[in-house]
Protein backbone atom coordinates (compact mmCIF):
# COMPACT_ATOMS: atom_id res chain seq x y z
CA UNK A 1 0.00 0.00 0.00
CA UNK A 2 2.96 2.58 0.71
CA UNK A 3 4.14 1.94 -2.93
CA UNK A 4 0.52 2.66 -4.53
CA UNK A 5 0.29 5.64 -2.50
CA UNK A 6 3.99 6.86 -2.55
CA UNK A 7 3.58 6.52 -6.67
CA UNK A 8 0.39 8.25 -6.25
CA UNK A 9 2.08 11.50 -4.45
CA UNK A 10 4.74 11.29 -7.10
CA UNK A 11 2.70 10.96 -10.32
CA UNK A 12 0.28 13.53 -9.35
CA UNK A 13 -1.43 16.26 -7.33
CA UNK A 14 -3.88 13.68 -5.70
CA UNK A 15 -4.35 14.42 -1.76
CA UNK A 16 -3.84 11.05 -0.76
CA UNK A 17 -1.85 9.54 2.61
CA UNK A 18 0.29 11.57 4.54
CA UNK A 19 2.94 14.44 2.77
CA UNK A 20 6.07 12.74 3.41
CA UNK A 21 4.88 9.34 1.96
CA UNK A 22 7.94 8.47 -0.48
CA UNK A 23 9.00 5.03 -1.04
CA UNK A 24 10.98 5.51 -4.54
CA UNK A 25 12.08 1.79 -4.61
CA UNK A 26 8.25 0.17 -3.98
CA UNK A 27 6.74 2.64 -6.11
CA UNK A 28 7.63 1.71 -9.92
CA UNK A 29 5.62 -0.87 -10.44
CA UNK A 30 2.58 0.75 -9.18
CA UNK A 31 3.04 3.35 -11.73
CA UNK A 32 0.28 1.73 -14.37
CA UNK A 33 -1.82 1.29 -11.57
CA UNK A 34 -1.71 5.05 -11.30
CA UNK A 35 -2.38 5.60 -14.56
CA UNK A 36 -5.95 3.32 -14.20
CA UNK A 37 -6.57 5.73 -11.76
CA UNK A 38 -5.97 8.72 -13.49
CA UNK A 39 -7.88 7.82 -16.53
CA UNK A 40 -11.20 6.32 -14.69
CA UNK A 41 -11.04 10.23 -13.35
CA UNK A 42 -10.33 11.46 -16.66
CA UNK A 43 -13.44 9.34 -18.07
CA UNK A 44 -15.82 10.48 -15.73
CA UNK A 45 -14.75 14.05 -15.93
CA UNK A 46 -15.23 13.37 -19.33
CA UNK A 47 -18.71 12.09 -19.11
CA UNK A 48 -19.36 15.16 -16.78
CA UNK A 49 -18.40 17.55 -19.77
CA UNK A 50 -20.25 15.95 -22.56
CA UNK A 51 -23.02 16.79 -20.76
CA UNK A 52 -22.41 20.60 -21.07
CA UNK A 53 -20.45 21.41 -24.01
CA UNK A 54 -19.86 19.75 -27.07
CA UNK A 55 -16.96 16.81 -28.09
CA UNK A 56 -14.40 18.85 -29.27
CA UNK A 57 -14.85 21.39 -25.77
CA UNK A 58 -14.80 18.39 -23.70
CA UNK A 59 -11.77 17.21 -25.02
CA UNK A 60 -10.38 20.70 -24.91
CA UNK A 61 -11.34 20.43 -20.86
CA UNK A 62 -10.07 16.73 -20.47
CA UNK A 63 -6.42 18.04 -21.71
CA UNK A 64 -6.70 20.65 -19.15
CA UNK A 65 -8.06 17.97 -16.67
CA UNK A 66 -4.81 15.92 -16.99
CA UNK A 67 -2.49 18.95 -16.85
CA UNK A 68 -3.95 20.02 -13.60
CA UNK A 69 -4.20 16.61 -11.96
CA UNK A 70 -0.53 15.83 -12.91
CA UNK A 71 0.49 19.20 -11.66
CA UNK A 72 2.07 19.32 -15.73
CA UNK A 73 4.85 16.83 -13.51
CA UNK A 74 5.24 15.34 -17.38
CA UNK A 75 4.82 18.56 -19.39
CA UNK A 76 7.38 19.99 -17.32
CA UNK A 77 9.65 17.32 -18.47
CA UNK A 78 8.97 16.92 -22.19
CA UNK A 79 10.12 21.42 -22.13
CA UNK A 80 13.52 20.22 -20.75
CA UNK A 81 14.05 17.15 -22.68
CA UNK A 82 13.31 19.03 -25.74
CA UNK A 83 15.65 21.80 -24.88
CA UNK A 84 18.26 19.81 -24.25
CA UNK A 85 18.05 16.97 -26.86
CA UNK A 86 16.78 19.28 -29.82
CA UNK A 87 20.16 20.10 -31.24
CA UNK A 88 23.59 19.39 -32.13
CA UNK A 89 24.84 19.31 -27.91
CA UNK A 90 27.04 16.92 -26.15
CA UNK A 91 25.66 14.64 -23.45
CA UNK A 92 26.81 16.96 -21.21
CA UNK A 93 25.77 20.12 -22.52
CA UNK A 94 21.88 18.50 -23.15
CA UNK A 95 22.21 17.28 -19.36
CA UNK A 96 23.18 20.89 -18.39
CA UNK A 97 20.22 22.36 -20.34
CA UNK A 98 17.55 19.93 -18.74
CA UNK A 99 18.68 20.81 -15.70
CA UNK A 100 18.19 24.27 -15.88
CA UNK A 101 14.58 25.34 -15.15
CA UNK A 102 13.56 27.78 -17.55
CA UNK A 103 12.23 26.79 -20.36
CA UNK A 104 13.86 27.54 -24.28
CA UNK A 105 12.13 27.80 -27.63
CA UNK A 106 11.89 24.44 -28.84
CA UNK A 107 10.83 23.47 -25.25
CA UNK A 108 8.08 25.47 -25.36
CA UNK A 109 7.02 24.09 -29.31
CA UNK A 110 7.43 20.74 -27.88
CA UNK A 111 4.58 21.26 -25.40
CA UNK A 112 2.51 23.48 -27.10
CA UNK A 113 2.33 20.99 -30.33
CA UNK A 114 2.13 17.99 -27.30
CA UNK A 115 -1.29 19.23 -25.97
CA UNK A 116 -2.67 20.20 -29.49
CA UNK A 117 -1.80 16.58 -30.48
CA UNK A 118 -3.25 15.17 -27.39
CA UNK A 119 -6.40 17.27 -27.78
CA UNK A 120 -7.07 16.07 -31.55
CA UNK A 121 -6.53 12.62 -31.01
CA UNK A 122 -8.90 12.89 -27.60
CA UNK A 123 -11.56 14.83 -30.28
CA UNK A 124 -11.46 12.00 -32.29
CA UNK A 125 -12.49 9.17 -29.98
CA UNK A 126 -15.95 8.05 -30.61
CA UNK A 127 -16.32 4.21 -29.95
CA UNK A 128 -15.02 2.56 -26.84
CA UNK A 129 -14.59 6.47 -25.56
CA UNK A 130 -14.21 6.44 -22.19
CA UNK A 131 -12.23 2.84 -21.71
CA UNK A 132 -9.72 4.47 -24.31
CA UNK A 133 -9.28 7.54 -21.54
CA UNK A 134 -8.81 5.02 -18.94
CA UNK A 135 -6.60 2.65 -21.35
CA UNK A 136 -3.95 5.24 -22.37
CA UNK A 137 -3.10 7.03 -19.51
CA UNK A 138 -2.15 3.66 -18.09
CA UNK A 139 0.21 3.01 -20.97
CA UNK A 140 1.98 6.49 -20.98
CA UNK A 141 2.54 5.11 -17.28
CA UNK A 142 3.99 1.58 -18.35
CA UNK A 143 6.24 3.19 -20.38
CA UNK A 144 8.14 4.71 -17.53
CA UNK A 145 8.79 1.20 -16.18
CA UNK A 146 10.09 -0.26 -18.99
CA UNK A 147 12.65 3.28 -19.18
CA UNK A 148 13.34 2.35 -15.71
CA UNK A 149 14.28 -0.78 -16.39
CA UNK A 150 16.16 -0.78 -19.89
CA UNK A 151 18.44 2.60 -19.54
CA UNK A 152 21.05 3.56 -16.85
CA UNK A 153 20.39 6.82 -14.71
CA UNK A 154 21.92 9.72 -16.51
CA UNK A 155 23.01 12.05 -13.37
CA UNK A 156 25.28 9.84 -10.84
CA UNK A 157 25.09 13.02 -8.45
CA UNK A 158 21.90 13.21 -8.06
CA UNK A 159 18.19 14.38 -10.00
CA UNK A 160 14.80 14.06 -9.58
CA UNK A 161 14.40 10.53 -10.61
CA UNK A 162 17.71 9.16 -9.22
CA UNK A 163 15.84 7.17 -6.24
CA UNK A 164 13.73 5.38 -9.14
CA UNK A 165 16.85 3.73 -10.42
CA UNK A 166 18.32 2.42 -7.23
CA UNK A 167 17.49 -1.34 -7.45
CA UNK A 168 16.84 -3.49 -10.40
CA UNK A 169 13.33 -4.05 -11.12
CA UNK A 170 12.49 -8.13 -10.85
CA UNK A 171 10.29 -9.80 -13.59
CA UNK A 172 7.57 -9.49 -10.83
CA UNK A 173 7.53 -5.30 -11.03
CA UNK A 174 6.09 -5.90 -14.22
CA UNK A 175 2.31 -7.32 -13.57
CA UNK A 176 0.86 -3.18 -13.75
CA UNK A 177 2.16 -3.63 -17.38
CA UNK A 178 -0.65 -6.45 -17.88
CA UNK A 179 -3.51 -4.28 -16.22
CA UNK A 180 -3.56 -1.54 -19.67
CA UNK A 181 -2.73 -4.82 -22.09
CA UNK A 182 -6.01 -7.21 -20.44
CA UNK A 183 -8.06 -4.02 -20.79
CA UNK A 184 -6.84 -3.60 -24.40
CA UNK A 185 -8.64 -7.07 -25.74
CA UNK A 186 -12.03 -5.81 -24.65
CA UNK A 187 -11.24 -3.02 -27.26
CA UNK A 188 -11.04 -5.72 -30.15
CA UNK A 189 -8.94 -4.46 -33.17
CA UNK A 190 -8.56 -1.20 -32.11
CA UNK A 191 -6.52 -2.48 -29.05
CA UNK A 192 -4.34 -4.64 -30.92
CA UNK A 193 -3.92 -2.11 -32.65
CA UNK A 194 -2.85 -0.09 -29.25
CA UNK A 195 -0.93 -3.06 -27.97
CA UNK A 196 1.39 -2.85 -30.93
CA UNK A 197 2.20 0.62 -31.49
CA UNK A 198 2.64 1.02 -27.89
CA UNK A 199 5.48 -1.91 -28.06
CA UNK A 200 7.03 0.24 -30.80
CA UNK A 201 6.60 3.75 -29.69
CA UNK A 202 8.54 2.44 -26.32
CA UNK A 203 11.04 0.92 -28.23
CA UNK A 204 11.52 3.78 -30.73
CA UNK A 205 11.83 6.41 -27.62
CA UNK A 206 14.09 4.37 -25.98
CA UNK A 207 16.39 3.38 -28.98
CA UNK A 208 16.18 7.53 -29.27
CA UNK A 209 17.18 8.24 -25.85
CA UNK A 210 20.10 5.36 -25.65
CA UNK A 211 21.15 6.41 -29.42
CA UNK A 212 21.44 9.82 -28.38
CA UNK A 213 22.15 10.35 -24.42
CA UNK A 214 22.76 6.57 -23.67
CA UNK A 215 21.31 6.93 -20.48
CA UNK A 216 17.85 7.95 -19.31
CA UNK A 217 17.28 11.52 -16.76
CA UNK A 218 13.75 12.27 -14.77
CA UNK A 219 12.94 14.48 -17.46
CA UNK A 220 13.39 12.45 -20.24
CA UNK A 221 10.71 10.64 -18.46
CA UNK A 222 8.23 12.69 -18.43
CA UNK A 223 8.65 13.38 -22.14
CA UNK A 224 8.46 9.73 -23.09
CA UNK A 225 5.17 9.96 -20.91
CA UNK A 226 3.74 12.80 -22.59
CA UNK A 227 5.24 11.83 -25.99
CA UNK A 228 3.33 8.41 -25.41
CA UNK A 229 0.07 9.66 -24.35
CA UNK A 230 -0.14 12.07 -27.23
CA UNK A 231 0.50 9.55 -29.71
CA UNK A 232 -1.38 6.63 -28.64
CA UNK A 233 -4.59 9.26 -28.85
CA UNK A 234 -3.62 10.26 -32.53
CA UNK A 235 -2.79 6.86 -33.79
CA UNK A 236 -5.75 4.75 -32.11
CA UNK A 237 -8.13 7.76 -33.31
CA UNK A 238 -6.42 6.72 -36.94
CA UNK A 239 -7.00 3.57 -36.83
CA UNK A 240 -10.57 3.48 -35.59
CA UNK A 241 -11.49 5.71 -38.46
CA UNK A 242 -10.02 2.46 -41.19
Amino acid sequence: MIGLISAIRFLTLLPIGKANTYDPQRMVPFFPLVGIIVGVLLAAFDWCMLRLWPQNIASLLDVVFLVVVTGAFHLDGLGDTADGLLGHRSRAQALAIMKDSRIGAMGLIAVVCGLLMKWGGITGLDGHRHLLLIVIPAYARAGQVLGIHFLEYGRPDGGTGHALFGNSLKPADFWGLLIPVVLSFWLGWPGILLILVFVALTAGILWYFQRRMGCMTGDMLGAMTEVTESMLFLLVTAGASV
